[in-house]
């Protein structure tokens, strides 16, 4: 497959393409590779995507009482 893309700074490029020389791959390779990278890191249930919310009544002090536990 062939791409194009728009609105790569020039050298960025150029030091990823010398990073794909230093790796004995093509720059189609490593930025395949780029691309599989942040996609498989998507994937992954990651605590810091997590949204907020109300476990209900009687449960505002339960993150306090877990930090009495913890620590």
């Amino acid at each position: 497959m062939q791409i194009s893309v728009r609105d790569v700074d020039a050298t960025l490029f150029r030091e990823f393409k010398a990073c794909a020389v230093r790796e004995g791959k093509t720059v189609g390779n490593l930025l395949a590779l780029a691309m599989k990278r942040i996609v498989d890191a998507e994937r992954k249930p990651s605590f810091l995507r997590m949204k907020s919310f109300d476990w209900g009544k009687g449960t505002e002090t339960t993150s306090n009482e877990i930090d009495d536990v913890l620590y």
